[in-house]
């Protein structure tokens, strides 16, 4: 067992997200993936999208959209996760969403241009050279439709900075262990299971896909990540209206770099 299937077998990840501060990060994630299915089926028949999750965890997102009718491939590389999938599926008695084990590297089971949307929510979390974000961005431009949405996450260098390495005095750990550039840029390698990037390494990647363009970038969660004792203590009314303010800011140029998680919106030409 490597250190991503160690990590999955023995975390929660259910559980993040149906806490108070992980639902800001799904509810935000599924509100732009409807948006983009509003604007597919306006071009096209309704109930004829089809969804391809890569990393697709335990299928908190696959499971979800294929409920809603939509035909959905979830590829996921943990077999502790994908267990869990396809127990959840089957008890939800669903028929249209197949799981595969595989890894975003590779997704030659899947023809070109088969999906009205392809996922990457999970991926490039733990993807540590450039050579493999560009081959799975690679692929998953490639399995998706022309004028086809692509979405793809990343865990963000800032939140980081300022929770583990300042925040709770990790600072001399990391230099002495050289995890970070002179630019305080951290540097990951797989036992440390994130990769951690900033928005410029963001564009650098798209720029290298010529296929591609940006619809918009969005902070997944924002500060939510900063005060997450406070979100989790919010009652119901309260938890809504710190969902309002976050929508009304997710998409603000000037906070993407501070979130935890972002998520690239993309359109293939």
């Amino acid at each position: 067992m490597n250190h991503l299937e160690n990590y999955y077998a023995n975390y929660d990840e259910e559980g993040r997200l149906l806490s108070k501060h992980g639902q800001v990060e799904y509810r935000t994630t599924m509100k732009y993936i409807h948006e983009m299915l509003e604007k597919i089926e306006s071009t096209q028949d309704s109930g004829d999208e089809k969804i391809l999750e890569v990393g697709a965890g335990t299928g908190r997102y696959s499971i979800a959209l294929a409920k809603e009718g939509y035909e959905v491939d979830a590829l996921e590389y943990t077999e502790h996760n994908l267990e869990l999938m396809n127990g959840k599926i089957a008890k939800e008695g669903l028929s249209n969403i197949r799981t595969h084990h595989g890894t975003a590297l590779d997704l030659s089971r899947f023809a070109d241009e088969s999906f009205d949307i392809t996922l990457v929510l999970g991926p490039m979390y733990h993807l540590y050279t450039k050579e493999d974000k560009k081959k799975a961005m690679e692929e998953a431009i490639r399995v998706t439709k022309k004028h086809g949405y692509i979405f793809v996450a990343y865990c963000m260098n800032e939140a980081t900075m300022l929770q583990y390495v300042f925040g709770k005095g990790n600072l001399q750990y990391c230099m002495e262990n050289h995890m970070l550039t002179e630019e305080f840029n951290c540097i990951s390698e797989e036992k440390d299971l994130f990769e951690l990037v900033r928005l410029e390494a963001i564009n650098e990647l798209n720029a290298q896909c010529s296929e591609i363009e940006r619809v918009k970038i969005v902070a997944s969660d924002g500060a939510t990540n900063y005060m997450r004792d406070c979100i989790d203590s919010m009652d119901d009314a309260t938890f809504e209206l710190w969902m309002k303010y976050h929508f009304t800011i997710c998409e603000r140029m000037d906070l993407i770099g501070a979130t935890h998680h972002s998520l690239d919106i993309l359109k293939k030409l």
